[in-house]
């Protein structure tokens, strides 16, 4: 099973949200390594007309027979790549600076030749960015700046020429973030319980092995929250004979 499996639900050493109650149960404090995210920032947009050059493309190139129609493209990693990257200090604001950079999001992209037979390859969409972020002192640890994106096209159409193109116009998702390797010291309630792995089953005996093994008495019956009618009292029972 896992962390959120039904069958470890109740297990104290499991993730889970907590209550005020629940921090009393913190048991030290722990040093972790981590990647402290000092700033970032989200920009999302839709990109018209974007040209993208098929590359890579999977099987033999001469097997495809133009025109060809363009199908679709999403990105193929969460990470991207930044190219030429300058951050400036910015005088009137202590602590900030502004940041450019080129963000390259990997793609795949798939078509269909005039033989209906479909194709992909990989290409990159390029995104230039000027941005301002919080960005820390030089210090023994130097940080960094990451990205983090995803694409989707929504459209596209085929460009001719001798090389496999595409204007398409796509989705786009960019994070920005100022990064360090730090040790960061936290509340901890002691280790995990790594529960074991919840095979794949119908489980059609669930409902059936959930059910007690006896059945219930009147007393328990009566008393149930989900009983509408509750026992009667042996005064109120004598009251209406």
């Amino acid at each position: 099973m896992s962390f959120y499996s039904y069958k470890n639900q109740g297990n104290e050493l499991s993730p889970a949200r907590i209550g005020f109650d629940g921090c009393r149960k913190i048991t030290e404090k722990v040093c972790i390594q981590v990647n402290k995210v000092y700033d970032a920032c989200l920009q999302q947009e839709t990109l018209n007309d974007v040209r993208i050059v098929v590359k890579d493309i999977k099987g033999h190139w001469s097997d495809f027979s133009p025109p060809f129609t363009f199908l679709g493209c999403r990105s193929t990693s969460v990470k991207g790549k930044l190219v030429g990257t300058r951050i400036t200090r910015l005088p009137d604001r202590p602590n900030f600076a502004r940041v450019q950079t080129k963000v390259e999001i990997p793609v795949e992209v798939m078509f269909e030749d005039a033989n209906c037979k479909k194709g992909s390859g990989n290409s990159v969409i390029v995104v230039p960015k000027d941005v301002i972020l919080y960005v820390p002192d030089e210090s023994v640890i130097p940080f960094q700046l990451e990205s983090t994106v995803n694409a989707i096209c929504v459209s596209g159409k085929a460009v001719s020429g001798d090389m496999l193109r595409f204007d398409v116009d796509v989705c786009i998702t960019i994070i920005l973030k100022i990064v360090a390797k730090v040790e960061l010291l936290i509340p901890a309630f002691g280790f995990c319980e790594i529960p074991p792995c919840e095979e794949f089953a119908e489980n059609v005996c669930d409902e059936f092995f959930r059910l007690p093994l006896f059945p219930p008495q009147l007393e328990d019956a009566a008393s149930s929250p989900s009983n509408p009618y509750p026992r009667l009292k042996s005064t109120e029972i004598e009251q209406e004979d």
